[in-house]
């Protein structure tokens, strides 16, 4: 047995592979593997006694553990958690996750691999900037190269694993070598980050050659946690009050006021999109918020129908927008709620196109049973709708994985 069900076919939005240490630095560029730093779990669930003991053994868990997870059978995903899951950084032992799941295809995220080439500084106090020194172009764009190359690599042997590549739009003419470099190697989406884009926004007509690039390859961008700076500036938490724990009972992770406006990174990025043109200029264009929630999707759209609607009288920047803004997002984009979100209400409050079924396997944010979790937010809906959410609105917005 699997842990999906027979009865319908599931494609997965969001999975992750668990890197150990130097995943990207033994894909980079000679010039650049002593600029990279190796992968630091110090903010996870991973202790260093587990990277060590798997270092120890070769970068593989031992035999006895992969049998003892393969055990597990329809089970899985509920106790195979972290970088102790069974294929979280092997890739022949994912595929025999996947064999467990029973998911028709999974897109995969890095885990923390994308510091390097994410890495902002923008706007920040000085004091940051000690801690998170600025990044040259070629090391940024480097680091890219490197995590494309090792992304490429771990999806490479199995058709399910969907691999998602990086590229920051920082530098246009590096950006354009970036996506290139990803789409020949076969990486199946992009994930930008959600700030603005160095010194532009995403619509800046410089950008255009990127979009329209996805647009006619069929490829989507996505958006994701860690994209942007998981936590406030300091001194919204300077209360007077002891320092708040994060969920996992530290404090480098998302806490309560980090999760609160967590939506507002996703929400701006996308916003410009719309305002600037870019859906109405490449209406085949394709994107995805993923596990950044979806509560506030609803009065996105509302605000930005309103807004363009109104201030088109006075802004002959929006002259170009002849779709309304919900029409262009629900056509063009979908978006991930997290285990605990009502996605039936938020389908009622807009529309079913908009919301996809993701695991987030091996993460424990995914929860022990997420189909169990969407099915009871979905109730007695339509085997229509559910459909849509669990596969349809996928296949919309990555339209290659119906044929490969």
């Amino acid at each position: 047995m699997t842990y999906t069900p027979s009865n319908r076919v599931f494609y997965d939005a969001d999975s992750h592979v668990m890197e150990l240490p130097n995943f990207i630095i033994e894909y980079a560029d000679n010039i650049f593997k002593d600029q990279i730093p190796p992968v630091n779990y110090q903010a996870s669930l991973v202790t260093d006694e587990e990277v060590e003991e798997i270092l120890a053994n070769g970068g593989k868990h031992s035999k006895a553990h992969v049998e003892a997870q393969i055990s597990l059978g329809d089970n899985l995903i509920a106790e195979s958690k972290e970088i102790q899951a069974l294929g979280a950084f092997d890739r022949k032992d994912r595929s025999k996750a996947l064999d467990l799941l029973g998911f028709k295809k999974q897109l995969v995220f890095a885990t923390h691999s994308v510091v390097t080439p994410f890495r902002d500084v923008r706007g920040k106090a000085k004091y940051v900037e000690k801690l998170v020194p600025k990044i040259s172009p070629e090391l940024r764009y480097g680091a890219t190269r490197a995590h494309n190359r090792a992304m490429s690599e771990f999806c490479s042997q199995d058709s399910r694993l969907m691999g998602v590549g990086v590229v920051p739009l920082h530098e246009p003419e590096l950006a354009m070598e970036e996506l290139d470099f990803a789409i020949k190697s076969d990486l199946e989406a992009i994930w930008i980050p959600h700030y603005a884009s160095g010194d532009r926004s995403p619509g800046h007509i410089e950008l255009d050659p990127f979009w329209e690039r996805l647009s006619i390859d069929g490829i989507p961008f996505v958006l994701h946690v860690g994209g942007s700076p998981l936590q406030l500036d300091k001194s919204w938490s300077n209360n007077g009050k002891p320092p708040s724990k994060d969920w996992m009972g530290g404090g480098e992770n998302v806490r309560a006021k980090d999760m609160v406006v967590m939506h507002q990174g996703p929400e701006t990025f996308i916003s410009m999109m719309v305002l600037d043109g870019v859906f109405e200029r490449y209406p085949n264009l394709r994107g995805a918020s993923v596990e950044l929630g979806a509560g506030w999707v609803p009065e996105m759209l509302d605000r930005l129908d309103w807004v363009v609607k109104s201030w088109k009288k006075v802004d002959k920047n929006l002259s170009s927008i002849f779709r309304k803004p919900s029409e262009q997002i629900s056509q063009q984009m979908a978006f991930t709620p997290y285990v605990f979100e009502n996605v039936g209400a938020f389908m009622d409050a807009s529309n079913p196109d908009l919301y996809l079924f993701s695991s987030d396997y091996p993460h424990v944010e995914g929860g022990k049973d997420p189909i169990g979790r969407f099915e009871t937010s979905l109730g007695d809906r339509e085997e229509e709708i559910k459909n849509l959410f669990y596969s349809e609105n996928f296949l919309r917005i990555f339209p290659n994985a119906r044929v490969s």
